[in-house]
């Protein structure tokens, strides 16, 4: 059993063929999907997912910082009224800052990120992390709130060891996925030395395939070689990389909210414990 801990799969680049999409995920062992939010613009297609696959996808809710342009706020708000939905959602994200393309709202993305550490502190929910080009300053804003509360998942981890190892001390979990596979993607000794109980698999699926689909649309059915990846650098193999990561990602999403008799990714966690 896999889980993949972020992925994409309301993309419209699924348009085209997104019933076969999902069936081939179950088929390759990942059970569980949870998918971050982006912005209003496609929050309706996330859940409209979700309620058509129920058994095997769960939301988070939240404001990716590539969306935040001077109209945050209202982006915000619309936000803060699907949190306040009576249901469960499995964090809040994806957060954080984008230094890459464009710094124009570098402000409003910090400003964006603090008052949705606020919620999830406020609600007991883990975040998850957009970190592009922006670790330390990320690092530097949840040492600032500085509550033990806060906690969650650097998405799509790409830093150095001494940046895993302070993300890991603020009590974060570091989402690893096709990067990892890339010859010059420089994760490896990141995966080989931190603590194995702190590392999740996603794919960032349609982004980031792994080799051998570099270049091609990702997928979640494509995990398993991220796993490969990383049973190969913990020398190990991959049931153990699968065992361990789909318990980090239990602890982390506190999945016993969501878990349900009958539920395909519930069985097979109760299988491996």
């Amino acid at each position: 059993m896999l889980i993949d801990t972020h992925t994409h799969l309301y993309s419209d680049k699924f348009a085209g063929d997104r019933a076969a999409m999902m069936e081939r995920i179950p088929a390759v062992g990942v059970e569980l999907s949870i998918m971050p939010a982006v912005d209003s613009s496609s929050h309706a297609a996330m859940l409209q997912l979700e309620a058509d696959y129920p058994d095997r996808t769960l939301a988070m809710m939240g404001l990716h910082p590539v969306s935040v342009k001077a109209d945050y706020e209202q982006e915000l708000a619309i936000v803060r009224e699907y949190l306040d939905q009576d249901r469960k959602w499995v964090a809040i994200g994806e957060i954080g800052m984008d230094l890459h393309w464009d710094v124009t709202f570098r402000e409003q993305q910090e400003k964006a990120f603090l008052i949705q550490c606020e919620w999830a502190i406020e609600m007991d929910l883990p975040i998850c992390i957009h970190a592009r080009k922006s670790i330390d300053e990320l690092l530097a804003l949840i040492e600032r709130v500085g509550d033990d509360r806060l906690r969650g998942v650097f998405h799509c981890f790409t830093g150095d060891f001494r940046q895993a190892e302070r993300a890991i001390e603020l009590g974060f979990y570091l989402g690893i996925g096709g990067v990892a596979t890339f010859k010059n993607g420089g994760l490896g000794p990141v995966i080989e030395q931190v603590a194995h109980d702190r590392l999740l698999l996603e794919t960032d699926a349609p982004y980031l395939a792994p080799v051998p689909y570099r270049g091609k649309r990702n997928e979640t059915a494509y995990l398993p070689n991220v796993a490969e990846k990383v049973a190969s650098l913990w020398k190990t193999s991959v049931a153990e990389v699968s065992r361990q990561t789909t318990e980090n990602a239990w602890q982390l999403f506190e999945l016993d909210r969501f878990a349900q008799p009958g539920l395909p990714w519930v069985a097979g966690m109760a299988a491996k414990t």
